[in-house]
């Protein structure tokens, strides 16, 4: 079935965050909401907390992050909660580009000791951030309504195996199609 959805989203490169900080950031926004309330939410963070180039605004830097205050965050739109992790996150003694260096499974491990990174989280922080082949974020909502509607199943943790070693790839050419294609 994955054969004709590459055919017909032919040249589709999967976005990737090179930036380790603004993927997790990015993650936890999106976190149990509609990706346009948490692209509403991050451009406000962007906003507040950006560096101005011209008349755009790069990602807070981690190090601006960790001197604001979860208030902040929430006057922005974020729940009390994520504004939590998001500053605790800035604040962590984790070291976010060695993580790059490690086998998936450790990445794992260290992102979800993190208060609000779970699972989810660090599926994509694999697949988006770090690009690995095998990433597979069975947890996300959308790559199940996809695997339901081309495959028929419901528990995407059934095909992972089918499309390793290419599981990432693959659960983007779903997302994708799921969006644009007709059914």
């Amino acid at each position: 079935m994955l054969g004709p959805l590459v055919v017909a989203l032919e040249g589709l490169r999967p976005p990737l965050a090179p930036d380790p900080f603004e993927a997790l950031v990015t993650s936890i926004t999106a976190q149990q909401i509609s990706l346009v309330a948490a692209f509403s939410i991050r451009n406000r963070l962007i906003q507040a907390f950006g560096e101005p180039a011209g008349r755009a605004y790069g990602f807070p830097r981690r190090e601006r992050l960790a001197l604001a205050e979860p208030a902040e965050l929430v006057a922005l739109g974020f729940s009390r909660r994520k504004a939590d992790y998001v500053v605790g996150l800035a604040r962590a003694d984790l070291d976010l580009e060695g993580l790059a260096a490690l086998p998936d499974d450790d990445v794992k491990a260290r992102l979800v000791a993190l208060p609000g990174i779970g699972e989810w989280t660090a599926d994509w922080f694999l697949a988006r951030h770090l690009a690995r082949p095998t990433a597979w974020p069975a947890g996300d909502l959308g790559l199940r309504k996809a695997v339901l509607r081309f495959y028929g199943e419901t528990d995407p943790r059934t095909l992972e195996e089918h499309f390793s070693p290419f599981a990432n790839l693959a659960a983007h050419y779903l997302l994708v199609a799921l969006r644009v294609l007709p059914e």
